[in-house]
């Protein structure tokens, strides 16, 4: 990258990123700083059955954190990518696992940026079911419950009701719902649902 070559930060990428993103996948949702345990998740995106994780490395970014932040993602996501701004092209596959997608980003002639599929994400061998669904909200593990015929357990914890879930639901029927939840999720209603709930107990 030449010294007169535009630096892209995050604020550059993400809103093209999603463009390009939703003509890549098709039908998507993005929830973005979304917190997966002690990290954040620059991006979380939802697919009809799959959850991605998605780290934004700009040319204004470093290294220093990504070795905890690759441990967080596989232990949440189905599929994790990596965006690495063009400064990190040549390196960035030394610092994530062979299944993470790479995606690069550069400016075009207009500044504007310019994505390429580098490298397009694998299985996760290291994704975690408990922390997966972890994700849901207790409204939300509530209607998986109903849907699935299964007791409301409202005297139980959030864990108790994620462990019912894996135990008696299928994967192949559980992670489609899961991202359905996911694709319906209203932030502008939630505190009402969880009051809701709440006085339901």
């Amino acid at each position: 990258m030449t010294s007169d070559t535009k630096i892209l930060h995050d604020k550059d990428i993400r809103e093209p990123l999603f463009e390009f993103l939703e003509e890549t996948y098709g039908k998507i949702r993005i929830l973005e700083e979304k917190r997966s345990g002690r990290a954040v998740a620059d991006v979380v995106m939802i697919t009809p059955g799959l959850l991605y994780g998605i780290e934004i490395k700009s040319d204004a970014d470093t290294y220093t954190r990504l070795d905890k932040q690759v441990k967080n993602y596989n232990w949440y996501f189905d599929r994790n990518i990596i965006v690495a701004g063009s400064s990190h092209a040549h390196h960035v596959s030394e610092h994530v696992p062979a299944w993470w997608g790479i995606i690069t980003v550069e400016p075009d002639g207009e500044g504007r940026p310019d994505f390429y599929i580098l490298r397009r994400p694998g299985e996760n061998p290291r994704v975690n079911d408990k922390r997966k669904i972890s994700i849901l909200w207790r409204p939300e593990l509530s209607h998986l419950l109903e849907i699935n015929h299964l007791p409301g357990y409202r005297e139980k914890s959030k864990a108790f009701v994620q462990e019912k879930l894996l135990e008696k639901v299928a994967p192949e029927t559980l992670w489609p719902q899961v991202c359905e939840e996911l694709f319906e999720r209203d932030y502008t209603t939630i505190a009402d649902e969880i009051a809701a709930y709440r006085r339901k107990k």
